[in-house]
């Protein structure tokens, strides 16, 4: 189903007893981000916060709304219990069948409009959601919007905002990332960016805006895409883009050029403050326009799983996944580790011929999904590559620590890596490694290739399905 804005979604959770509504008042400072995170954690259902500390009644703030695979699901439209190559299929059918947005004239985001002077960015509940990160951030499950000056491209990406004061923003851009390459486009010219901040939109946009969608296509396009129906935006109020018009809260204005301030640092979807404070962008604020009663999303980003790592690890995936089979690689199943803070990705293959694990490797660091992920394992397709059992054990079964170790030098680094040196983050330095874990084809199966001893490989088809259809019966509840 496609959801018309935020609250459909958050009931069609409540129906589905994941969401939670805390009508205890919590307090924006910590409190807020340490429920979310150990909501998060523990896989529990998503907070509703409906009294925070010094703000209005109304203002609301909800966390961890699509944390879990389960919550993801039910945001694609798919059943809580569906599949991770399920959700790959729901992106992929979004992906390859975009919808352009329909504009209307006027949504809900626009019941309240509040502009220059008046602009209060500490109006709205943005909790400190770490202990040691440099401020309150307002904006960590949303999407900022930029345009192209060159094509009229309008990007929406993740990019998170701290809060500097009543009307400026500051935020972390990669120069590897779209709207990074937008911003030197008109800094060079020594022009203001125009951008949006969305927060609160229905959960397919926001899903889109943390995936790795092309360079050139929107956001918005794919959003309808995976919807099955165009979305309904706004033009907004004091800028020359476009936002969902059921936006819970917009934030609009320009990015200045020349102008950096001190921002971060912050708790990383990795699971570590990875990215030091240092002198970043800054947003200057012209108009806010909102819901009445606002709920403000918000994602504590730390160790998997949080809303970033599902998101990053289903469309990481799909990418990796449609450009192996571009190469015609037998492969049967990708995984870009979200438990692992996408730096891993796991590929299951049939091995027709020596070195198919390399390349393989080859692929998936060449993908824009795949370049975060330093570390790839490569498994024989008897392998689940969602089980984690299964994974860890074919990694410590069938990786010689010599042999199946593949290390490349010199590569392209992904600056949030916690492992790396200050230098390598900062330059965007790094080094792969390939994890072999196939069998090698040259083994004569009989006599080299240990069997797997496992309910699903050594005992026979008729033992398998007399044990299933009786397992209730045994006295077992789940299969």
């Amino acid at each position: 189903m496609a959801y018309r804005d935020l609250r459909e979604f958050l009931n069609k959770l409540e129906e589905q007893q994941e969401l939670v509504h805390v009508k205890q008042e919590v307090d924006w400072n910590l409190e807020a981000g340490a429920v979310i995170r150990r909501a998060s954690e523990t896989e529990s259902p998503a907070p509703l916060f409906e009294k925070i500390k010094g703000y209005p009644k109304g203002f609301r703030l909800a966390g961890a709304i699509v944390a879990t695979h389960r919550r993801l699901a039910i945001a694609l439209g798919l059943p809580s219990s569906a599949s991770f190559p399920d959700m790959m299929d729901a992106y992929d059918r979004g992906i390859t069948n975009p919808m352009k947005p329909r504009i209307v004239r006027t949504g809900p985001c626009k019941e309240n409009v509040i502009m220059g002077d008046d602009v209060n960015l500490y109006a709205f509940p943005a909790p400190m959601l770490h202990d040691g990160d440099g401020g309150r951030y307002i904006s960590t499950w949303h999407f900022v919007a930029t345009k192209d000056p060159d094509t009229g491209w309008q990007n929406c990406g993740m990019y998170r905002q701290m809060v500097h004061n009543r009307n400026h923003l500051g935020g972390l851009t990669m120069p590897s990332q779209h709207m990074g390459a937008i911003l030197r486009k008109n800094e060079q010219c020594g022009k203001p960016t125009e951008f949006v901040t969305a927060i609160g939109t229905e959960p397919v946009t926001a899903c889109v805006a943390a995936s790795a969608v092309p360079y050139g296509v929107d956001e918005l396009d794919v959003a309808g895409g995976i919807r099955g129906e165009p979305l309904e935006v706004v033009k907004c109020e004091t800028v020359d883009l476009l936002v969902p018009a059921t936006t819970e809260i917009v934030i609009e204005g320009h990015v200045v050029p020349h102008m950096r301030v001190d921002e971060g640092p912050f708790g990383e979807f990795t699971g570590y403050r990875a990215s030091p404070r240092a002198p970043r962008w800054v947003y200057r604020v012209t108009c806010i326009t909102y819901r009445n009663d606002p709920i403000l999303t918000q994602s504590c980003m730390g160790v998997p799983p949080s809303e970033t790592s599902s998101i990053s690890a289903l469309c990481k995936s799909w990418a990796v996944r449609k450009a192996l089979r571009a190469e015609g690689l037998p492969i049967t199943d990708v995984y870009v580790c979200g438990e692992a803070g996408c730096l891993l990705c796991i590929v299951s293959t049939k091995t027709p011929y020596p070195g198919i694990a390399h390349r393989i490797a080859s692929v998936v660091w060449g993908t824009q999904g795949g370049s975060v992920s330093p570390k790839v394992m490569v498994v024989n397709d008897d392998i689940d590559i969602h089980n984690m059992n299964e994974v860890i054990h074919a990694f410590a079964t069938k990786c010689h620590p010599v042999r199946g170790t593949h290390v490349v030098e010199h590569a392209a680094g992904f600056q949030l890596c916690p492992y790396q040196n200050l230098e390598e983050r900062t330059w965007g330095k790094g080094s792969n490694a390939l994890y072999d874990c196939t069998w090698p084809i040259d083994w004569p199966p009989e006599i080299a290739v240990p069997p797997t001893a496992s309910f699903r490989n050594i005992y026979p088809e008729d033992i398998q399905q007399r044990v299933l259809s009786n397992w209730k019966n045994y006295g077992f509840k789940d299969k």
